[in-house]
């Protein structure tokens, strides 16, 4: 299709480039970095917000802040045609509708928002609008899973129109969504969606990328007619929209841009990040770093002072050594007396192991993140970067973007952004050896 929409994602953290190549990633939301996205050649690109990681009162603030530089950004830069994604993932974990809300009341009017959280990479797909998570090798309703209980972003439905009903608090009842079920997308959606206004809500079913492609199809056929749509989605959806051809360097090969021994940075504490860590950690030329994170809040700044400096040594010793440390946050699970107090304690590991990877030897080879927060805190936080470009997946759902080659300390470092939820219990192991060229046959 000519003429594509330039696609502008939103991202609560980095991955949801995890289907894309060759576009640019933004850590800085100024009205100038704004336009280095929108005049990239690529047809897509992503502003990492980080929202997922703040309050719901901070995630709106800082969903108007975009919109409002990107309304600038766009005017200067003449874009005719966009279409804005609120790139969420983590499971239907986020906020919802804090952000898709403050997108239409600054980017808007848009005829409908649609919830689109399938996610193939991942075992998520979605059926009769019921979002299903493969586990073990069944599909499971993800309302029975862990991700629903999270201290934050819990949830009771699988059924979408329920999980909004329960979202907006009843302001958009479940009779009040309208469904887009396999059948309807299969056999073509041009006259619907020519009929959507006032921003209806709507929810949609996927099986497999050739559904969303036939979704993405339709949609963009309806937008060349003058219908404007807001995106909540997984990242299985911009596959679609952006279209991109085959990424230039194969997945098994991503050891072309490694320059020796790496380190791994892991924060997640998904069940599935700690089985691949116990994978990881059997791996030859790799030594854990862990670090007890149990009474972190309570430490003095001597005492957190103390862990960096320890931590560092290790790090030091084993590069020096010619292997990988991997270095880890304590494993057990924590409680908290509340959410403020949940996100206060993120924020603090995270200040730490961002401490952690500036603190790092100039040399190394690869950064692999695990952890979505995590990684968008390495990006903008320990690295500084304002834009990186995002070069292709190194596992399903895994990117990887290069430092610009003037960054002060780490030029043209390969950094690894590896949700938590993605990958089966050798997932970390396969892309440690990818990335050592111990292994192309995985």
């Amino acid at each position: 299709m000519k003429n594509r929409p330039k696609v502008i994602v939103i991202d609560d953290d980095p991955t949801g480039s995890q289907t894309v190549h060759s576009c640019l990633l933004l850590t800085r939301w100024d009205v100038e970095n704004l336009r280095l996205g929108l005049e990239d050649q690529a047809p897509i690109f992503f502003i990492l917000s980080n929202t997922r990681a703040m309050t719901p009162e901070q995630a709106r603030a800082v969903t108007v802040e975009v919109c409002q530089n990107l309304k600038k950004a766009i005017a200067q830069s003449g874009v005719q045609d966009f279409l804005v994604v609120s790139r969420s993932d983590s499971t239907l974990r986020g906020h919802y509708p804090v952000e898709t809300d403050a997108i239409a009341e600054i980017l808007g009017p848009f005829d409908a928002h649609f919830l689109v959280p399938a996610f193939f990479e991942g075992g998520r797909f979605t059926r009769d609008s019921i979002h299903y998570l493969v586990v073990n090798g069944t599909p499971t309703p993800v309302h029975e899973t862990e991700f629903a209980k999270d201290s934050v972003f819990a949830y009771d439905h699988s059924y979408l129109p329920d999980y909004v009903a329960q979202k907006t608090q009843g302001r958009i009842p479940a009779a009040a969504v309208t469904r887009f079920l396999l059948p309807d997308i299969r056999s073509g959606l041009q006259n619907r969606l020519s009929q959507l206004t006032n921003n209806q809500c709507c929810v949609v079913d996927a099986e497999t990328q050739d559904d969303l492609n036939q979704f993405a199809a339709d949609l963009l056929a309806a937008a060349a007619k003058g219908k404007r749509f807001l995106f909540r989605s997984a990242a299985s959806l911009l596959t679609a929209l952006a279209a991109l051809p085959p990424q230039p360097i194969a997945a098994a090969e991503m050891s072309r841009y490694t320059k020796g021994a790496g380190v791994v940075l892991v924060g997640s504490h998904v069940k599935k990040t700690t089985e691949q860590l116990n994978c990881l950690l059997q791996e030859p030329n790799v030594v854990g770093v862990e670090i007890d994170i149990s009474h972190l809040l309570e430490d003095s700044p001597a005492q957190r002072q103390s862990i960096l400096d320890q931590t560092l040594e290790r790090v030091a010793a084993i590069h020096q050594a010619a292997q990988t440390p991997v270095v880890y946050t304590s494993r057990q699970e924590l409680t908290f007396d509340d959410i403020q107090a949940r996100l206060q304690f993120g924020a603090v590991v995270s200040a730490l192991l961002m401490d952690v990877v500036r603190g790092l030897p100039s040399d190394i080879g690869f950064l692999l993140s695990k952890g979505g927060i995590t990684s968008n805190d390495v990006l903008s936080v320990g690295l500084e970067l304002r834009s990186s470009r995002i070069v292709g997946q190194i596992l399903a759902g895994c990117s990887v973007v290069i430092t610009p080659p003037q960054h002060p300390r780490f030029p043209d470092l390969p950094v690894v952004l590896f949700p938590g939820n993605v990958g089966d219990v050798q997932a970390l192991a396969t892309v440690y050896r990818r990335l050592t060229r111990a292994d192309y046959s995985t």
